[in-house]
This record gives structure tokens, sequence and C-alpha cells, in this order.
């Protein structure tokens, strides 16, 4: 997916405060916030490094603690993107983020939207993992893994997440590997309170590398994550009268992916996806209901695990 694509998809309104670059330009690029900007430390400060100006940051955990941030803001719909580094080396056990969520302020009726990258033992690869859930539906897991075309720990990538009203779409080097669109059926599951975002790095022992087979050895650490290139092309939620701060800023143009888009879509999911909810009838034997079926993402899931995905439709 072209940048100038997402940059015209998103919100209409306030492309003076949200963009570097409008629709009509021929190379438009998403505006970047620093760290400084637009985060502050959440906890283990003492392993939060800004750098590069403080346009950067490395978080990394270690026999003392993990570390985390989170935006300064909430925000309610937009488009969110990092570029990030993921630890080198032996990681079984550890997981990094970026996610937007309000546990903070809906301790009980949460919203969230998650990349979730899943450490790995020698002679394997890192996992990434989506998920997302609305008003605290955490009994109604939405996850789904993935492999990647590279190696995520040996340079920067981009991972975006594209939230309006009606879709959540994720995003790796601008490609969509992920694109749920709301229906009425899936009431509250679907987010729609404002968020923040985050940025962590845990551990994850008890499920995360192996399902909980393979521990975190922190002979192997520090474990460092470095971020960059954080877009907050987001609707800013006012605390102290609780509306968007920008009037009109939930209006998206399109809510459907482009033939383009729609093509690399089923190009990633068609050789890189390992898991999907939707097709473990052993878990539901009805599938949540923004599921929709593909014959060619089933048969894969089948290939690749016949003993979860290897009975019917």
């Amino acid at each position: 997916m072209s940048r100038r694509r997402i940059l015209c998809m998103l919100l209409v309104c306030s492309t003076s405060v949200l963009f570097h670059s409008t629709c009509g330009d021929q190379n438009p690029s998403l505006s970047t916030v620093s760290f400084d900007q637009g985060f502050n430390p959440l906890y283990g400060e003492d392993n939060i490094l800004p750098y590069e100006n403080n346009n950067s940051v490395q978080i990394s955990m270690d026999e003392r603690t993990s570390s985390g941030f989170h935006s300064k803001l909430m925000y309610s719909n937009g488009y969110f993107q990092t570029s990030l580094k993921l630890p080198e080396n032996y990681t079984a056990g550890v997981v990094v983020t970026f996610y937007a969520c309000n546990s903070h302020k809906y301790p009980f009726h949460r919203d969230e939207i998650d990349f979730e990258f899943l450490g790995h033992i020698h002679g394997q690869k890192w996992l990434l993992q989506t998920n997302f859930y609305g008003n605290g539906s955490t009994n109604r897991g939405r996850e789904e893994r993935y492999d990647l075309w590279f190696d995520p720990s040996e340079d920067f990538h981009n991972y975006g997440i594209l939230w309006t009203q009606n879709r959540i779409t994720y995003y790796v080097d601008h490609v969509p590997i992920r694109h749920v669109k709301r229906v009425d059926s899936m009431g509250g599951d679907f987010p729609s309170k404002e968020m923040s975002l985050y940025g962590t790095i845990w551990n994850g022992s008890n499920w995360a590398t192996g399902g909980g087979r393979h521990k975190l050895d922190l002979t192997y650490g520090p474990f460092v994550a470095k971020y960059s290139g954080f877009v907050l092309n987001g609707c800013p939620f006012n605390h102290h009268t609780q509306t968007i701060t920008i009037s009109g800023c939930n209006n998206s143009n399109l809510d459907d992916l482009t033939r383009e888009e729609t093509a690399e879509l089923h190009i990633f999911r068609r050789k890189w996806i390992t898991y999907s909810y939707c097709y473990d009838f052993k878990r539901y034997a009805v599938p949540l209901p923004e599921c929709v079926f593909n014959s060619d993402e089933f048969r894969h899931l089948q290939h690749f695990d016949p003993w979860t995905f290897g009975s019917g439709k």
C-alpha cells in the first residue's frame, strides 16, 4: 500500500495539523513526531533511552525491570505507525509491542488494537501476533499470528494501525496484513472508545514462545527494542470536555481496501499467516461475526497446522 493512499483515505479535516502533505501531492509523506513530543515513560524509566535528539527511543528488559512508554494524548480513530527494530539473538519469552489501549481509563471495559512480537529460540523466527477487542471482551480472543518475509531484528520495519469507526487494518511496511470490517452483530466488541498508544517490552514466558514451553533466559539480555518514525495521525481527545478536539475528525472517506491493497492482503495471508481464530473451529464452532471465510487461507492453514485446522468448515 502506498503512503499516498494512507494519507488520502484518512481524515479529511485538519491536514495542516496531521499531515505534512495533502492528497494532491505527488509524493506525500506521513507526518512524524519525535519521541519526546508524542510520548512519556510508562514504567522502567531507567531502561528507556531516547536518542537521535529525542526523535527515537530504545527500551529494554534486564534482570531488574522491563519498560514501556505511552502517548501523551488519547485518540479517537486515526493512523498510527512506528518503525521498530526487535532484539537480536535468543529471545524466548520476550514480548515487544506497539498497540492502542485505554485500560487506564476503562479498566473493566477496555478497548485494544495491538501488534505483539513473540520471541524465539535458536533456529526459529520471531512471530507477529495481532489482536483486538472492545468493551472488555477479552473472553473472545481474536488473535492472528504470522511469519514475516524478513528478520525484524536485523533492521527497522514499519508497523501501522488504521482505525476508523468501521474498520481496523494492520500494515507491515505499508502492506495490509489484516483487515477487519465492523458489522453490527459485533456490538461492543469493536473498539470504539478513545485510546492511547503504547510501546512495551516484557516477560511473556508463560505463553509467548512455543505456548510457554520456552522461557526467558536473562543470560542473553539485556533485550533491547528500538522505536523510531512515530506517526500519530489521529483525532486527539480532550479530557476536560470529553470530546474530540478537532471538529469532524472522525469522518473517514473510505472504509474499504482498494483492489491493489486487496491483492496485497491476499498474497500475504496465503503465504505467511500461521493462525487465525476465524478458522479455529475447535475454539469457535461458529465463527465470530466479522469473520469472512477464504478457502485459500483455510487450505494454507490446514497444510501449516493440520491438528488445529484439519477438520471442517
